[in-house]
């Protein structure tokens, strides 16, 4: 067994001539929680479905608790838990029906009415699933996935139809969650999301990883360089600086007073991964222009 519940080296994924995940590695620690950021297309969701079991690579070493995902049996599946995008749970049971089913298949569940107010549907607990809201199926979701009290959990755009304050309290679920040492694999399109429950994360464009590591280092040292914002004559101008004050006080001097719209910002991790995006596809349409 790996020391790592994750574990991926050179892990590539090909259909026909079209390579998805192409040669990508990454480790995720006992206890940490990760988040592998990526638009749509980009490979995560193929990356994911191979860690869980459900497809085959084509390439590449994989474990996952120490074992590989292709050969993975019930024992295994058993300390696994996973919240898809989307499931097809029975509308026509109730919630508390689903959970209680659900905690059957586990040697060791949660208990179904922890659960069940956890995710915040105490008040629907005898509610069939088919008469719930949207964004409270997707929370039975998140209760399935828990229920067997998981070493790890893959969380796959957990909070998907949530309204804010139910997203606030899903992250407070989380984090009870990685205080008991669950390892969790997050998917999400709120970076504030990944900014928040991530320790790490790893950004995955065309296939290949293209930055990983802490959530303040993604993007490298000059991502983080403040940027000053101000107006002057009409027009927006806008400076990145180490020294962000010194650059200020030198627009105060030169102003003779009140700098227009003067604004001091540090990217936020949602700033940096869309430059990131940016700048690979520039990169792509360089390619192609090169080839054509």
């Amino acid at each position: 067994m790996t020391k790592s519940p994750v574990h991926v080296r050179g892990l590539t994924k090909a259909y026909g001539a079209f390579t998805a995940v192409d040669g990508i590695s990454f480790d995720i620690d006992e206890g940490e929680t990760f988040a592998l950021l990526g638009p749509n297309g980009a490979g995560k969701s193929t990356t994911i479905e191979i860690l869980e079991g459900y497809r085959d690579r084509t390439g590449g070493d994989v474990e996952v608790l120490g074992v590989d995902p292709q050969r993975g049996g019930l024992d295994w599946k058993a300390q696994l838990g996973i919240v898809l995008q989307s499931t097809g749970e029975s509308g026509n049971v109730t919630v508390l029906e689903q959970l209680n089913h659900f905690a059957g298949y586990y040697p060791n569940p949660r208990n179904v009415a922890e659960v069940i107010e956890a995710v915040g549907l105490s008040g629907k607990a005898k509610t069939r699933i088919g008469k719930l809201s949207g964004g409270q199926r997707r929370r039975v979701d998140v209760a399935l996935g828990i229920i067997g009290r998981p070493r790890l959990l893959f969380l796959d755009e957990p909070t998907t139809g949530f309204d804010p304050e139910a997203r606030r309290q899903f992250w407070g679920l989380v984090t009870e969650l990685q205080d008991e040492g669950t390892t969790i694999l997050l998917t999400t399109h709120y970076l504030d999301e990944a900014a928040t429950l991530a320790d790490r994360a790893g950004v995955i464009l065309g296939g290949k990883l293209v930055d990983i590591g802490a959530i303040d280092d993604i993007g490298g040292p000059g991502a983080k360089v403040p940027l000053v914002r101000w107006r002057q004559d009409g027009v927006v101008h806008q400076q990145r600086t180490a020294e962000p004050s010194a650059l200020a006080a030198r627009l105060y001097a030169e102003a003779g007073g009140e700098v227009d719209s003067l604004e001091i910002t540090r990217p936020s991790l949602e700033d940096i991964y869309l430059e990131l995006v940016g700048s690979h596809a520039a990169a792509g349409a360089e390619v192609q222009e090169d080839a054509a």
